[in-house]
């Protein structure tokens, strides 16, 4: 149970109402159009694997990291989005369409996303090199909770092993964005 992080896959991107995320599509779509930009079609995300993260651990530590090292709007924004879409916008995109947590939906590019998340890792001196990409749902979540970061902490402490939670939340934003990077698909919160 909970919030889970996951991709959105192109059937789910494309098939409107309760079961999809059409009505976002369409809508990001009519902006983009309005921008003199073509639509949006997703890339497929990688067989078998597919990202999803569960969004447990609590978020004090990781709010008050953005209020630290963000501007007030930097951080709404990184705090705030609804959906991180595989392109650059120039600035996020508020649709009247409702999301399965809010009214309105928040659309984020994700290379501002990394921008931010790679600011926040940079603050904490985030083991980036140790942390696992996730290639199979939960496993950065299993890699903060079940002990393998803690044992990490021990041979390599920094201020990021003060509070794996924050931590956490820094890698989770940092690989999201990578993962629509790369495999050119939107993400979102379940």
């Amino acid at each position: 149970m909970g919030i889970h992080l996951v991709n959105v896959t192109p059937e789910d991107w494309s098939t409107p109402g309760e079961d999809g995320y059409g009505d976002i599509a369409a809508a990001l779509d009519e902006e983009r159009a309005r921008r003199g930009l073509p639509p949006y079609r997703p890339g497929r995300p990688p067989e078998p694997g597919r990202f999803a993260e569960r969004t447990s651990p609590p978020m004090d530590g990781f709010d008050a990291l953005c209020r630290a090292h963000l501007a007030p709007e930097e951080r709404h924004t990184l705090l705030s989005w609804s959906f991180l879409v595989p392109f650059a916008l120039e600035e996020p995109v508020l649709l009247p369409v409702e999301n399965a947590h809010d009214t309105e939906s928040l659309v984020v590019g994700a290379p501002y996303a990394l921008a931010l998340a790679e600011r926040l890792a940079a603050a904490l001196h985030l083991p980036l090199d140790l942390i696992p990409e996730p290639s199979g749902p939960h496993e950065l979540h299993a890699w903060f909770l079940d002990g393998d970061a803690e044992k990490t902490a021990a041979a390599r402490p920094g201020p990021w092993a003060d509070d794996l939670d924050t931590a956490f939340f820094t890698a989770l934003c940092l690989r999201a964005a990578r993962y629509a990077l790369r495999h050119d698909c939107a993400m979102t919160y379940s």
